[in-house]
Parts: C-alpha cells; sequence; structure tokens
C-alpha cells in the first residue's frame, strides 16, 4: 500500500467512520461479528500512514495476550508497524519495570504467578485450615477487593456495600486478605493487582515518570472496554493525564464479567465522561446467518438494559435454529453427539462445532456420549496452552533437539519426541490424560503444517516460540467443548447450546436483577458464537427415571413455545414459611430454638448416628460442585445441612425436603445426586 486512503478500501460504512474518526475520544459499540478489530486496526493505521500520529506514540490496550499478538499481526499488514499492542498488566509491568530502579532503587520485586501459596500462609498465620478449593475461592475473593480498591481495613464494610458472599466468614477472610499482602510486602512480591495499582502510584508521585510516559503515549486504543475494572480504568486515566485522544471498544451486550469486578458503565457512560465524544455503533453481522442473529436479538431484546446493539445479518439464510428437550441429561447428551456425527457426515470439520454450557461439569456426559460415538473431542479450559506443564516441557525437549544436527524430517523427529512424554496414536478416555494427549497432538499436527511447507526443527521451535509470546495455540482436531464464559471471543460454524434449563441458565444463584441480566447476556453471548448452525437443548431431569421437574431457561420463554420457570421470589416466599415450622427433637422429642439444632432435627447434646462415610462423601461432592459452578461450598449446603441429610439418610425426595435447609430450589438443583449417595 502506497497511500493511506488504501487503507479504507473495503470498510463498511460504519467501520470506515470509526477509520476516519482518527482523533479522540472515540466510542465504538461493537456488536458480535461485526468487525471490530477490522476497525480499530484500520482506524491505527490510517492515523499512522496518514501522518496523525507517530506509530511509536500509539498504545493499544487488549485483555490477552493473544489478542494483543493479532492487533500487531495486522498492523503489520497493514504497513504500521511499530504500534505497541499489550495487555494491560504487560504494559504496566514494562513501564514499572524500567522506572523501577530510578525511583525506588534496588532490585524489581519478583512477580507472583499464583496467589494459592502466598495465600495458604496467610491463612496458616489466622489458624484457618483451607483446602485448594476453598483457596480458589479466597484467591478470586481477594482480587475482586484489589480491582476494585477495597483494601483488607475496608473489605467488611465493602463486602456489605457490594453484597459479596465470601467463601469464609467475612471477618476471617479480612484477616486473611491483610495477611496476604503482609507477606507479600515482606517478600517483596508483586500480583498482577498490585502492578497496576504501583504503575498508577509511580506516575502520581513521580511526575517526571509521568511526563515522560505521556511524552511517549499519546494516542489509545481500549478494546474489550465493557470488561474494564476500576483498577483498569485507575491506571488508563493516569496514563492520559487528562488528554482524551483515546478510543474505546465494546459491546455492552456481551458484559460476563461483573463478578471479576468488572464494570460496564465506564463503556455505556462514555458519552457522558466525555460529551464531545464521538459515538459510533458496529450493528452488520459478517458472522452468523440471520435466522441466528434474529435469535440474538430477541433474547437480548427481553432484556431490562438500555444499552443495547441491534445487529444487522449480512450472510445469506441458514437453517433455523433447534430446540430440543429430552427425558435426562445423558439422553440430550446422545442426542447432541448424534446431531454433530450427521454435521460430520454433511462435511463440517469437527473443529467448526462447540458444545457449550454453563459450567464444566456439564463437560463428563459429553465427553462419554461423543467417545461413545468415536467423535474426537477438545476441553477448552482457561489454562493458557503454552503454560500446560505437558506443552512446556515438549517446547524444551523440542528446543534441545533443534541445536543438534538431526537429519530426521521434521514430522518424523517431532512425534518422536512427544511420543517420550505422552503422544501415543490414539487418545486416552478422558480426563487430564485427555487434555494431555490433546495438547501434544496439536503440538504433532503443527510440525505437520510446517513440515508440508519445508520447514525443518529450528523453524518449527521458532514458531513455537512466536505462537507462545502472542499465546497463539495451535488449531487442535475435534469438537470444542467449553463453558460459555470460556467460549467468548471465538465462533464456529455449529454451536451447540446444552443444558439450557432455568437454575443452571440463569444459574441457581443469581438473584438480583442485575445478577440475573448478565446470565441472559452469557445466553446472548453463546448464540452469537454459531456462523450457522444452532441448536439449544434442555434435559427435563438429571438422570434416566428420574423427575422432570426442570423447565427450559424463562429467556426462551416465547421463543420456543414452551412454559418458562415460575417466579422465584414466588418461591422463595413459601420455602421461607416452611423452614419457619416448629422442629422437635427426633431423640427425645424437645422443641428445638436454635437454627442449627433444628436443621440436625434433635438437641447438640443428644447423641448422633450417621455414617461417617456417606458425610465424607457428601462433602466431596459438595466440594466438586463448589469447584465447577464457582460459588463457595456453603452455598450449596452448610456443614450442618449435610450432617443432618447424613444423619437421616433419605432416600425419597420427600424426606430430603423434610430437612431445614433443604428448599425446593436447592432440591430441585441437587436432590437426585444427593439421594444417589445416600442410596448407595
Amino acid at each position: 500500500m502506497n497511500h493511506a486512503d488504501d487503507v479504507l478500501i473495503g470498510l463498511d460504512p460504519e467501520q470506515r467512520a470509526v477509520a476516519e474518526a482518527v482523533r479522540g475520544p472515540v466510542c465504538v459499540l461493537a456488536g458480535a461479528g461485526t468487525g471490530k478489530t477490522r476497525a480499530i486496526t484500520h482506524r491505527i493505521a490510517y492515523a499512522v500512514r496518514s501522518g496523525v500520529v507517530d506509530a511509536q506514540s500509539v498504545l493499544a490496550v487488549t485483555f490477552t495476550t493473544r489478542a494483543a499478538g493479532e492487533l500487531r499481526q495486522r498492523l503489520r499488514a497493514l504497513g504500521a508497524p511499530g504500534v505497541q499492542a499489550r495487555t494491560f498488566h504487560a504494559a504496566a509491568l514494562r513501564q514499572l519495570t524500567y522506572f523501577w530502579p530510578r525511583v525506588i532503587g534496588g532490585s524489581a520485586p519478583s512477580i507472583i504467578e499464583s496467589k494459592l501459596p502466598v495465600l495458604s500462609e496467610a491463612c496458616r498465620l489466622v489458624r484457618r485450615n483451607a483446602d485448594r478449593s476453598e483457596l480458589r475461592d479466597i484467591a478470586s475473593e481477594v482480587e475482586w477487593a484489589k480491582v476494585t480498591q477495597v483494601g483488607p481495613e475496608d473489605y467488611v464494610a465493602g463486602a456489605a456495600k457490594y453484597h459479596r458472599t465470601p467463601p469464609i466468614p467475612v471477618e476471617e477472610l479480612a484477616r486473611v486478605y491483610e495477611a496476604y499482602e503482609q507477606i507479600r510486602r515482606e517478600r517483596h512480591l508483586l500480583d498482577f493487582e498490585t502492578i497496576l495499582e504501583l504503575t498508577a502510584a509511580v506516575m502520581t508521585e513521580h511526575q517526571e515518570v509521568a511526563g515522560q510516559i505521556r511524552q511517549q503515549y499519546r494516542y489509545f486504543v481500549v478494546d474489550e472496554y465493557q470488561d474494564v475494572n476500576p483498577l483498569q480504568k485507575l491506571l488508563l486515566d493516569t496514563w492520559l493525564g487528562g488528554r482524551d485522544d483515546v478510543c474505546v471498544v465494546g459491546d455492552p451486550n456481551q458484559t460476563i464479567y461483573s463478578f471479576t469486578g468488572a464494570s460496564p458503565r465506564y463503556l455505556t457512560g462514555f458519552a457522558v465522561e466525555h460529551p464531545d465524544a464521538a459515538v459510533i455503533k458496529l450493528v452488520r453481522d459478517y458472522r452468523s446467518t440471520p435466522q441466528v442473529v434474529d435469535l440474538a436479538n430477541l433474547v437480548i431484546a427481553k432484556g431490562k438494559s438500555p444499552h443495547r446493539v441491534e445487529l444487522v445479518a449480512q450472510r445469506p439464510d441458514g437453517p433455523k435454529p433447534v430446540f430440543s428437550d429430552y427425558d435426562d441429561e445423558p439422553a440430550e447428551a446422545a442426542g447432541v453427539a448424534r446431531a454433530i456425527r450427521k454435521l460430520l457426515d454433511k462435511g463440517v470439520h469437527s473443529r467448526e462445532i462447540a458444545v457449550l454450557f454453563r459450567v464444566n461439569s456439564q463437560s463428563a456426559s459429553y465427553e462419554e456420549a461423543l467417545g461413545k460415538a468415536e467423535i474426537p473431542y477438545v476441553l477448552r479450559g482457561a489454562e493458557r496452552f503454552f503454560e500446560r506443564p505437558e506443552v512446556r516441557q515438549a517446547v524444551v525437549l523440542l528446543r534441545g533437539a533443534a541445536r543438534s544436527a538431526a537429519e530426521e524430517p521434521l514430522a518424523t523427529e517431532v512425534h518422536h519426541i512427544l511420543a517420550g512424554v505422552g503422544l501415543s496414536p490414539s487418545p486416552p478416555g478422558g480426563g487430564k490424560a485427555r487434555e494431555k494427549w490433546e495438547s501434544l497432538k496439536a503440538l504433532a499436527d503443527l510440525a505437520e503444517d510446517m513440515a508440508a511447507e519445508g520447514a525443518g526443527l529450528p523453524a518449527f521451535v521458532a514458531e513455537l516460540e512466536r505462537r507462545a509470546s502472542e499465546q497463539h495455540a495451535p488449531p487442535v482436531e475435534g469438537v470444542t467443548l467449553a463453558s460459555l464464559h470460556a467460549a467468548k471471543g471465538l465462533e464456529w460454524d455449529a454451536v451447540f447450546l446444552v443444558g439450557v434449563t432455568d437454575g443452571m441458565l440463569p444459574i441457581i444463584y443469581a438473584e438480583s436483577p442485575d445478577q440475573i441480566e448478565e446470565e441472559r447476556r452469557l445466553l446472548y453471548v453463546g448464540v452469537t458464537r454459531a456462523r450457522e448452525h444452532l441448536s439449544i437443548s434442555w434435559a427435563l431431569a438429571r438422570a434416566p427415571g428420574g423427575r422432570k421437574s426442570r423447565r427450559p431457561s424463562r429467556f426462551l420463554d416465547g421463543l420456543t413455545g414452551r412454559a418458562s420457570a415460575p417466579p422465584r421470589v414466588a418461591s422463595a416466599t413459601r420455602e421461607r414459611r416452611q423452614v419457619a415450622a416448629p422442629v422437635s427433637c427426633r431423640v427425645c422429642a424437645k422443641t428445638l430454638v436454635a437454627a442449627a439444632e433444628q436443621k440436625l432435627g434433635r438437641c447438640s447434646t443428644c447423641p448422633a448416628d450417621y455414617d461417617e462415610a456417606l458425610l465424607e462423601s457428601l462433602k466431596s461432592w459438595r466440594t466438586a460442585t463448589a469447584k465447577e459452578t464457582k460459588v463457595p461450598a456453603y452455598v450449596i449446603f452448610t456443614d450442618v445441612t449435610l450432617q443432618a441429610i447424613a444423619e437421616r439418610a433419605p432416600v425419597t425426595e420427600q424426606e430430603l425436603r423434610s430437612i431445614p435447609g433443604v428448599t425446593k430450589v436447592k432440591c430441585d438443583r441437587y436432590g437426585e445426586a444427593v439421594l444417589d449417595l445416600c442410596r448407595s
């Protein structure tokens, strides 16, 4: 390209408006599949090539390393190399490390990759014995507190203000938080949140540092602005220093991380903060068929948010979305596997098919069903590909082999090396072994692709290192199994949204209007992942022969011709009346007053008779369920309720419902699993 205007060729009118708005403030409301990355990269390239800004003065901020790498790659292709595209943390860490010797002195602190070891020590200091699952919950709560600028001394009040439900008593979590911060400071450690906080503080306290950074970066672009948290907003404002040459891009319909501290109000209120801002909407959806787009618009239109982007489909017609109900979860999984087999037989590639669910625990049925149908699948989790232990080990071995003068063909040598760390001709059954095999197989497939282009092992290792720096994982063969949160930002030809029942989507713990709306947006994200084929299904019971008490999600009401779930408030009112009834001790018949005794159904001094193995099984099940649904374990059932269940060992739903603390909602959600444990 020789002229700046060449960058504008091929853009639709709205994308071109974004590209030509070379001066801020600019707010781009970009719907799913509307080409937001294309719009903002062309905007940056047009500004650079037309001389509005120097490439070195641009800082494009993303939320993932991979997204930053993609931006840099596209900008190079558009003739704008040299633009800095980084995550908030990467940009802040680079600045903090550079200025540390000058303003603080001494060696820069070490970065904590995981909070869990330090939190484990903090728990011991406050005499709290926490297992790994509880530590993860505590870490999430500490991260929320830090990004929302709630310190240990303010945590109790902050938790009450924001209606937080911490995994341990609120005062105890405040003590753990305080101990964690003390250990971190004493050992000269930084976590990701402190990196942002310290960078902003150094700029605020040292004007010469602020001046140098602001002299360097004059032009800001922030992607996924609906997911910015208060700490990131503080750093962005500090970078800007009162200037307004900033372009933010986001989709209010895809705000699904509020529970982590992210706030969509920065996106929706941008025009209030900057009254002279240009606000441009990208609404032309190039990803999905009109049938998929229509359903997405209907789902989000029933919400209560005034900030919506209604999509306009640009693709030709496709098949209508399919709604299916099944008797039970195994039947649903088997039905989905049959439908996937039909798509494969029609020529749809397995890597272009996804099964999406609300919580990771739902994947087991689909792993089994796809395995029985001999359909390859891939489990997509939160762990980054190049940070998986097996991938790191393989890269080390490949790097070592690349230094020798081997003469074997690339694909042969890579297969030989990977076989030594677990790559077999056929995949194992499932679980961690399956995930490890998939990682190694992805490396082997990439080697075969590069071998076909004549590459050798040194070039292959160099490509792996480039991909690792940009978090660009190689494509893996197979149907993708992923949670809805993990699927954000991705797309497939065919998407199966499964387990779409009331109590799962929205999740049973979503009670406030804002929480319900976020669950609706989560369904919207799932729908908009599909390019052409979309199937939405649910099971009426958990297990074969179980009571068919489930209903399709209330978000589908009016879209499938089926009734939605009854209002939760009325149900909760009925449950409260039931719990309030007088309870007598089943041993001595004395009327029970204390809440814990009422739940147990006996006086605390009366002898307990229960199966210890059953209680341990119930606790193990609760821990696993809490981990998968990302809620504190006690929200599912308290320790007292679990002991009451173990003491009474109910075998029918009526017996289980008679235990105080087992509400109808919880019985519908967990009853079958609990009864299965009691019966066995």
